[in-house]
């Protein structure tokens, strides 16, 4: 895969997003690479402005699945429904 050419699909404010985002595209089997500007690994990194910028790259190949999934990931498509409720929660029953 080092003779890929790796394309930026989004460009997010915020490594922990961008973290978030790799991983979900990684779930769904594409490669990612996470590229940001050097003061936002330093002792006290910059998180705001172009030095907070964090782009996401994945292989050529992978370009529109990794926008179809960014695009349903922005929809809300892999949002749980029942996030709210826990395990073994059920509504009370009317007796």
């Amino acid at each position: 895969m080092a003779d890929q050419n790796w394309e930026v699909v989004e460009t997010i404010a915020g490594e922990f997003q961008a973290e978030l985002l790799r991983g979900l595209l990684e779930a769904q089997g594409i490669p990612v690479v996470l590229s940001q500007e050097g003061a936002g690994h330093s002792l006290y990194p910059v998180t705001i402005g172009k030095l907070g910028k964090v782009e996401v790259l994945v292989p050529s190949s992978y370009r529109e699945q990794a926008l179809q999934v960014i695009q349903d990931y922005n929809a809300g498509a892999f949002e749980d429904s029942q996030e709210s409720e826990t395990p073994g929660d059920e509504p009370p029953s009317e007796a």
